[in-house]
């Protein structure tokens, strides 16, 4: 499954190298194949000003609304 650009994330897991709980919430700003059985997506919103790579596996949709603006803080 695919899922599409600019909508509502939430991390199924912990990312413990990058200190990220399970639950931490974000936007999928870039989509990009990572195998032959899974996909990758940029992040954004889990660490500031920064994007953070991860699988399909370790996200899930929380928004089923399309995100019409994303205000990042400077």
């Amino acid at each position: 499954m695919t899922f599409p650009l600019f909508y509502e994330i939430q991390l199924t897991q912990d990312i413990p190298e990058l200190n990220l709980k399970k639950g931490s919430i974000g936007v999928i700003v870039e989509y990009y194949p990572i195998s032959e059985e899974e996909d990758g997506y940029s992040v954004e919103g889990l660490i500031a000003q920064d994007t953070v790579e991860v699988a399909e596996s370790q996200i899930q949709l929380i928004n089923a609304e399309k995100i019409q603006e994303v205000t990042f803080l400077n």
